[in-house]
């Protein structure tokens, strides 16, 4: 048997420290949902296999040449799909959002989207202490509202801003995408639709508008678009130095 390498070491010191954390808040919590069953065995189970199908990672690849600034029609898309007002409420989540980037030697400017990259190694999930952030097996980044005690640990671990909490109660809320106050929350990739296999509301509506400046697909399958691309050009992760290996990829 070879010896364990400083990644493995690191994996398990990791491991640990999260199931000593999520003890630790279920015990000060007290949290005893039913006879016998406590909050943090919820979790664990909750980290479990999720039906995802572990062959597949999937991601998406935004070309920032092809998108405008002034156009929010991937944003407009995220919060009609995910019951979002939009910024109509000040303390209401935003999932996806345009962000400007200057290019400081020649002073060049890019509009591009910027949400969850839904990263292979998320440190969201590292620090959470009850397993409510978590990676399905298929590369997706959630969060389990049942079980998240809006600790917030995940919002300042995120390199990306891209978690947000609810501080308001939430009425009309979509069926398909269900968000609590108290609780945290990001970009799904709409995973409900992913599962019925649809394209996010996003990238749906970018093609709709003509734009085509996202593409959604499977980066584990060389033949899927998503990946022929990534093959063929000289792509890009947000804060690469990172080493996150993002699912998001912007060319």
């Amino acid at each position: 048997m070879s010896a364990p390498t400083s990644s493995d070491k690191r994996r398990s010191t990791a491991t640990g420290r999260r199931a000593f954390l999520g003890v630790a808040a279920a015990g000060a919590l007290g949290v005893l949902l039913a006879p016998g069953v406590r909050l943090i065995e919820i979790a664990q189970a909750a980290t479990a296999s999720t039906g995802a199908n572990p062959k597949v990672r999937w991601g998406m690849l935004i070309d920032s040449t092809k998108c405008t600034t002034g156009c929010t029609d991937c944003v407009t898309a995220c919060n009609s799909e995910n019951g979002l007002s939009g910024g109509k409420l000040p303390t209401d989540s935003q999932w996806i959002r345009k962000i400007e980037i200057k290019e400081l030697r020649t002073s060049k400017t890019q509009s591009l989207p910027m949400m969850c990259q839904h990263c292979a190694e998320p440190p969201c999930v590292d620090v959470c202490p009850t397993g409510a952030s978590f990676k399905r097996a298929d590369g997706i980044v959630l969060v389990d509202k049942h079980i998240c005690i809006g600790c917030r640990y995940c919002v300042m671990a995120c390199p990306y801003k891209a978690r947000s909490f609810v501080h308001e109660p939430l009425s009309q809320q979509k069926p398909d995408v269900p968000r609590g106050k108290g609780t945290v929350e990001g970009c799904t990739l709409c995973v409900h639709k992913v599962d019925k296999g649809e394209s996010p509301a996003c990238v749906s509506a970018c093609s709709a508008a003509g734009h085509g400046a996202m593409v959604f697909g499977d980066l584990n399958d060389p033949n899927s678009e998503i990946s022929q691309r990534v093959a063929s050009y000289a792509t890009r992760q947000i804060r690469e130095d990172l080493n996150l290996n993002t699912g998001i990829r912007y060319l």
